[in-house]
């Protein structure tokens, strides 16, 4: 850090702002562990698998083996239903799972099994195991390394942050798109983009294709011969980009081979180490390794029974004289001498293999115009080896700061892309809160010059998108022409019922509050010993949508639901099945045909809790296409003047509609 040209002052305040974010990310880590931990100490194995984070009473067999890893399939006859998914890191255990230390990563699900890689499997771990949803660890290490080691394109990027330097203003960029169906918005977030020297941001609200916008970039950068390293939070979102990318750049993913799909893994760097032409001596060396352990494992093993302190080297001279030693035969000192010399042989023969791989993947890599990674994973790539002329990070508003930096210090400049009105990154320790303020919201608002928003929307209904436009955008978006007058009516979907309640719920309108304000059962109520909120009336007034919908014919996977509290997720999960249903986080990104929300809270001192977080709203509102069904008690909500506007714009233009009954 001394080598920066900076004054005293501004070096110091850097310094300080580092260590800060180490003490955050420790905080943060120490409350993931132990609340995962403390949840496993304090429920039993079937109440966390009805929680959907453990899956109980599996038997595995060995399915085969991709790269370095043993697939492990597991499964029962009972069918179950998880948040566990693929790409998530779990703990097998039997008995304690907390006395358990083999890890393993999910590959694919099914309603009866779930496959996992994991490098060895004990022969204890294929009978009656459960699996328990865990901690990552290695994305907090990997976030202190990044810290200990900022290269100077880190310094100025948290110059930037700290308001002790400003960025050049970008210039327009005329380009030929790649993708001809970019609207004019995307088009100059694009042109821009490409002008910035330090960075630029764009602000994609929902389905406006922030995501196809920085393809396009990427897409672009690769043409101007720059290097380019791709990178988001999730996997999900990595994966989202190859889709993109495939076929129109030299790309390659970095990352496990079991989160990345597999109708991608040609893009993987597993994939194409295999494919290079001098994979074929990694496999010799390796096949000649594994013929010399077998003949070592027919001799003797020099372990502390029959070592009695003698180092390798002692071994091997005493066979060499042919001699014994306190009561070792001198055909055991031989035996272990050839152990030995073959495990030296092994070990060498390994080595070798891993130099021509490392060899291969770094040529790989350095050929490649796009680098794909998780921000992550992002840090197994060496700075000093490979110094990229841009990144490119999409979830930019969902990804802490410690994690941005990890692509940001590898890059001359960035490219974020991101929505920082909906929600931010999940944080949960309330002495780490801080972690909730990201980069890209403190850049957009100090340099707006460096942004631009994205304002048209292909995804929902104009009527669905008109109240968080102008609540949380300014009024700014537009919905596209092919998509502003979608309805369930052009999914075939036909008349209601003929009672005026359900007639005036589930007719074409695409807006409706079903309003529980008059019901004398409308109240909240909290589990013991638990924070969340559930509320049995908003609960069996979602499964009765959910049935009259069925009825019309909508299909099951065109159907959400969505709570903000965890209890009543677990409260509607227990009523219906078959359909998807998830906290307001769980549906960030997402959407579905239709939307039903439970708001939940209905109290007489008109108390909102975290639902007074508007980024919450935000998402919940804009998940839906054609329609979305709010349901909650009018009298509590409307203490809040965001959702008071809410309720008076669905009497306006959509479906209010009072339930008692």
């Amino acid at each position: 850090m001394d080598t920066v040209d900076a004054g005293n002052t501004k070096i110091q305040d850097i310094q300080d702002y580092i260590l800060k974010l180490k003490k955050l990310i420790e905080l943060e880590r120490e409350a993931e562990i132990e609340a995962v931990k403390s949840e496993i100490r304090r429920l039993s194995g079937e109440k966390r698998e009805k929680l959907g984070r453990a899956i109980l009473n599996l038997n595995g067999k060995i399915v085969g083996q991709e790269f370095d890893y043993r697939l492990v399939r597991y499964g029962r006859r009972k069918e179950f239903e998880t948040e566990i998914g693929v790409g998530d890191l779990v703990l097998i255990s039997r008995g304690d799972p907390l006395k358990s230390d083999l890890m393993a990563t999910v590959v694919e699900k099914g309603k009866r099994y779930i496959t996992v890689a994991v490098e060895s499997i004990p022969a204890w771990a294929l009978k009656n195991v459960r699996i328990d949803l865990y901690v990552n660890e290695i994305t907090f290490r990997r976030m202190l390394e990044n810290l200990d080691s900022l290269t100077e394109n880190g310094i100025k990027a948290l110059k930037f942050l700290l308001g002790l330097k400003n960025p050049a203003v970008p210039e327009k960029v005329d380009f030929q798109p790649f993708d001809e169906q970019l609207n004019a918005s995307q088009k100059e977030a694009v042109s821009l983009a490409l002008g910035s020297k330090d960075f630029f941001l764009i602000h994609g609200p929902f389905g406006t294709g922030k995501t196809r916008t920085a393809a396009e970039i990427i897409l672009q950068e690769g043409k101007r011969e720059n290097k380019v390293l791709a990178t988001a939070e999730s996997n999900i979102a990595v994966d989202n980009l190859v889709e993109r990318l495939f076929g129109k750049a030299r790309i390659v993913r970095l990352g496990h081979p079991s989160r990345i799909s597999r109708h991608l893994i040609e893009s993987s760097l597993f994939y194409q180490l295999e494919q290079h032409k001098r994979f074929r001596e990694v496999k010799e060396l390796r096949e000649k390794a594994e013929e010399v352990m077998r003949a070592r494992d027919r001799e003797t093993k020099p372990s502390p029974q029959w070592r009695r302190g003698l180092s390798d080297e002692e071994i091997v001279r005493l066979a060499k004289r042919g001699g014994g030693m306190r009561g070792v035969p001198a055909n055991v000192i031989q035996s272990m001498a050839r152990w030995i010399e073959l495990n030296r042989e092994v070990q060498n023969l390994l080595a070798s293999s891993r130099r021509i791989e490392e060899d291969i993947m770094e040529e790989i890599v350095q050929e490649a115009q796009v680098i794909l990674a998780t921000n992550s994973t992002a840090a197994l790539i060496n700075p000093e080896k490979t110094e990229f002329d841009v990144a490119v990070v999409d979830e930019a508003s969902q990804t802490t700061t410690p994690s941005l930096l990890i692509p940001v210090v590898r890059a001359k400049r960035f490219v974020l892309a991101g929505d920082h009105r909906q929600l931010p990154p999940t944080v949960l320790s309330q002495e780490a809160k801080e972690l909730m303020e990201t980069m890209f919201e403190e850049l957009i608002e100090s340099y707006p010059a460096n942004s631009r928003m994205l304002e048209i929307q292909y995804r929902m209904n104009e009527k669905l998108m008109e109240f968080p436009s102008k609540e949380f955008y300014g009024g700014r978006l537009k919905a596209h022409d092919d998509i502003k007058n979608i309805s369930l009516k052009d999914l075939g979907i036909g008349k209601a019922s003929n009672s005026p309640f359900w007639s005036r719920v589930l007719n074409c309108e695409p807006l409706v509050f079903i309003d529980t304000s008059k019901c004398s059962d409308k109240w909240e109520r909290q589990r013991r010993g638990s924070y969340s909120r559930e509320n049995p009336r908003e609960a069996q007034i979602v499964k009765k949508v959910v049935e009259k919908l069925l009825q019309l014919g909508v299909k099951k996977e065109w159907i959400g639901v969505i709570s903000p509290y965890d209890d009543q997720v677990d409260q509607l999960r227990q009523m219906i099945s078959g359909v998807e249903i998830s906290t307001v986080d769980g549906y960030q990104g997402r959407e579905k045909e239709v939307i039903i929300i439970s708001f939940v809270r209905s109290n007489k001192h008109g108390e909102l809790g975290f639902l007074e977080d508007l980024r919450r709203l935000n998402v919940s509102l804009t998940r839906a296409r054609r329609k979305l069904i709010a349901i909650g008690d009018s009298s509590t909500l409307k203490t809040h003047e965001t959702y008071r506007r809410f309720i008076e714009f669905v009497k306006r233009k959509g479906s209010f509609v009072e339930y008692c009954w």
